[in-house]
């Protein structure tokens, strides 16, 4: 935990309310500014110089725990241009894709910049984020949320609008990271600029989807065999011993593959795999 996350509320800081019930909301600290609720209202003094965790109350008498917004609560609550990648795909990306501090990323699809936060974060200040987004008025509401976030727009980052194919046609990248519908239009690319041993990864929403660019990437020669995950995640409920889980889960919001560059020239062994009966069409013997 850095010195960040431990330090008191000061001017400025967005702040998660929640109350009893568990709904949450969330403010932006101001001197001499008052939050008004139902019930009464909380004045922002009482709040800066405050520990995390600490309780709040309004003159009505309402209690909330006061906490600094989770990476996840920011991104739930930020406005969107776009659907989000929510946490759960975003935390998987981030294995997956092995992001780690002073790599180089190209980010292709940003939305509405939950991913790229995400990204930002992950590569530190040694490392760099190159974001593309074909719609302008996504664009936009990315970079507001991104700068809103880092309380700047940081140095490492660039966003540029229009398709990341037509505009990327050299440099050197460490991991490739693609949210949109097409992602197999960009794999002649991506084997372009990643350097050896790159990781490119597609996060899509169907198995259409994910079937294009499975075959593409085979078709390419320029990378291993293509790997496919998706992640769904059930929550339980516990009081004393009634321990079950919850009815509601976060089930499908997307598939990520993931493959890696070869060395140029390479040709990597044949897959042995026999592939179930169907799966490229009827064959001719069969017709």
């Amino acid at each position: 935990m850095n010195s960040e996350e431990t330090a008191n509320f000061r001017v400025g800081d967005r702040v998660q309310l929640t109350d009893a019930k568990g709904k949450m909301h969330t403010i932006t600290l101001q001197e001499n500014n008052e939050w008004h609720t139902h019930n009464g209202w909380i004045e922002h003094n009482t709040i800066i110089g405050q520990p995390q965790g600490s309780v709040v109350e309004t003159t009505g008498g309402l209690k909330f725990l006061a906490f600094k917004p989770l990476l996840a609560d920011y991104v739930l609550s930020m406005p969107r241009g776009a659907t989000i990648v929510y946490p759960k795909d975003a935390a998987l990306i981030l294995g997956v894709a092995d992001i780690a501090p002073g790599l180089r990323v190209l980010e292709a699809g940003v939305g509405s910049g939950a991913l790229t936060i995400s990204l930002l974060r992950a590569v530190g200040a040694d490392g760099q984020v190159h974001s593309f987004e074909k719609r302008e008025e996504f664009a936009t509401v990315a970079r507001k949320n991104v700068t809103q976030y880092f309380g700047m727009t940081p140095e490492n980052w660039s966003l540029n609008v229009g398709a990341v194919q037509d505009q990327v046609h050299s440099g050197k990248y460490d991991r490739v990271v693609l949210d949109m519908l097409a992602p197999w239009e960009c794999i002649e690319m991506a084997a372009t600029v990643l350097n050896p041993g790159g990781v490119f990864l597609a996060y899509v929403a169907t198995t259409t989807q994910l079937s294009e660019t499975a075959e593409t990437i085979k078709k390419s020669g320029a990378f291993t065999e293509p790997e496919s995950t998706e992640s769904l995640i059930r929550g339980w409920h516990h009081e004393g011993l009634a321990v079950r889980p919850q009815h509601r889960m976060i089930g499908h919001t997307g598939f990520l593959i993931m493959t890696r560059r070869l060395a140029p020239g390479v040709i990597a062994p044949t897959r042995r795999r026999r592939p179930s009966k169907g799966s490229y069409g009827q064959s001719e013997d069969e017709a």
